[in-house]
């Protein structure tokens, strides 16, 4: 049985509310949860429930993160609840971590305690975006990286591609650079040149792709900077809550309008269901060596539920496998050819001094004796 740890003092409204979730997921998921947190307080929350508690073990820690501070000063911390979890994973006395807490920590310790998978720059977080649930698309970078170099991007869509197949089950996934267009001459330098590579890889490129794209079913990774991801997710939460005072608005006019909110609740009820983050549970900070599950801040219990959902289907799937095999047979390809056109050059080279070595000094072109001559 696949074990999880959860940082049971990260969020806005821990522990309470991450107990609660993590019994959810051990009754209902198959998986044995380790909560990590100030033991007396955990207790107090696991005594609140009723429900059989044998798949979920408590590890103590002394100390928290909490949402403001740095990710150095987290580092500095050697008992919290988070870096307790990621030690546990280290020694391989669990397979994933769960988090609600502190995002750039996460970052920051994932980077120090587990370190890069082979062949990865630069981990990402990515984010199943609302559709139907489980099926993406993803997008790829969320937030961990502000500035990215094209090869970092291509990379991203790799990882991406490798998820959205593994995890989601999508056959030959779909992956576009997120621009300002869909022509060619849009975008950015760095959008430029991580499109021009992206279609030299075995990758199913499509191209550029617009923000629309992202949910009318065009796409299936969408690839961009952390800047870049970071304001179109916070953008998407912002529309959906609007959305959704907007509908509630609407429903309080009348008393008919009242009337069609009680016959329509159902519709409804499915509606914000597709838009709902606890749907999703959390983010993946792929390309660590180990399954890091980033979590909403003001997760709910079935938030975190999910959240543990995803940290299994990671393990389970092995994505990480894949990504270092796929990683690696980009990189070696690379190298290959990087090495055919040294041997190429090398030839050309070869073969001008050699056709130089055979002419006379009369037949030369004027200059290239004493060019000879200062090589």
């Amino acid at each position: 049985m696949i074990r999880i740890a959860v940082d049971a003092m990260g969020g806005d409204r821990a522990p309470g509310l991450v107990v609660e979730g993590a019994i959810l997921a051990a009754n209902e998921l198959d998986v044995e949860v380790v909560l990590v947190g100030q033991k007396d307080a955990v207790e107090r929350e696991l005594a609140t429930h009723s429900s059989n508690h044998s798949a979920i073990e408590i590890v103590h820690a002394s100390q928290t993160v909490a949402m403001g501070v740095s990710p150095t000063s987290s580092l500095k911390k050697k008992d919290t609840s988070m870096r307790v979890g990621f030690e546990l994973m280290k020694r391989g006395e669990v397979q994933a971590v769960v988090s609600a807490g502190n995002s750039g920590a996460m970052l920051a310790m994932g980077m120090v305690i587990l370190g890069k998978l082979p062949y990865v720059e630069r981990p990402a977080i990515l984010v199943v975006l609302p559709s139907t649930p489980g099926k993406g698309p993803v997008m790829i970078d969320g937030g961990a990286n502000t500035e990215c170099k094209p090869h970092h991007l291509v990379q991203f869509a790799m990882m991406g591609s490798i998820y959205a197949e593994k995890v989601l089950s999508v056959s030959r996934p779909r992956v576009g650079i997120l621009s300002n267009g869909v022509e060619d001459g849009k975008g950015t330098d760095l959008t430029r040149a991580a499109n021009e590579q992206l279609a030299a890889t075995p990758l199913n490129c499509i191209g550029y792709v617009e923000g629309r794209d992202m949910t009318n079913g065009r796409v299936d990774v969408v690839v961009c900077d952390g800047f870049t991801g970071n304001v179109v997710l916070k953008t998407m939460e912002g529309v959906a809550s609007w959305v959704v005072n907007v509908l509630k608005d609407a429903f309080q006019q009348s008393q008919m309008s009242r009337l069609g909110l009680l016959m329509s609740r159902g519709s409804l009820r499915a509606a914000y269901h597709r838009m709902d983050y606890a749907e999703y549970g959390g983010a993946p900070l792929i390309g660590l060596d180990g399954v890091v599950i980033i979590a909403h801040g003001g997760s709910s219990p079935k938030a975190i539920k999910n959240a543990i959902r995803v940290a299994k289907e990671t393990v389970s799937h092995d994505v990480n496998r894949y990504i270092i095999d796929s990683l690696e047979s980009l990189t070696k390809g690379g190298e290959g050819k990087e090495k055919k056109l040294t041997r190429r050059v090398w030839r050309q080279i070869r073969s001008k001094i050699d056709t130089l070595g055979d002419k006379a000094p009369d037949q030369m072109e004027e200059g290239e004796t004493e060019r000879d001559g200062k090589s």
